[in-house]
């Protein structure tokens, strides 16, 4: 069973940076990773996306400029490098993978594989 594992999460004021990491239990079946986020009552929404081999990267408009999406040389681990966070981009930020996946989209209903999602506040 895949197993994918967040950290990162935390509490930041606005302006600030945070960096959330993933990692994969098997770098096949999580060939394309990417980071989601929901806030309370909200649905839950795609915030970028990478493809291991290639890494090909696509985000959502609202963190464009702000956030990036990266990965080590192994495509085990992806991370998430979040700066200029606003309070905005407070959620749950859920790591999620799948063989592949359209960087033209971010959807959950392409990503078949979850983490337990780490919370991201940003408050003063």
């Amino acid at each position: 069973e895949v197993q994918l594992v967040e950290s990162g999460g935390g509490l930041v004021q606005p302006g600030g940076s945070l960096r959330l990491s993933c990692v994969g239990s098997d770098i096949f079946t999580t060939a394309c990773m990417g980071w989601f986020r929901q806030a309370p009552g909200k649905e839950r929404e795609g915030v970028a996306v990478i493809k291991r081999v290639g890494g090909a990267t696509a985000y959502a408009d609202s963190v464009k400029g702000r956030f990036t999406i990266s990965q080590d040389n192994a495509g085990n681990t992806r991370y998430l490098q979040m700066n200029n966070l606003k309070p905005e981009d407070t959620a749950m930020y859920y790591c999620a993978a799948d063989r592949w996946c359209d960087l033209r989209r971010l959807v959950p209903t392409d990503f078949a594989y979850w983490g337990q999602g780490t919370q991201v506040t940003v408050s003063a």
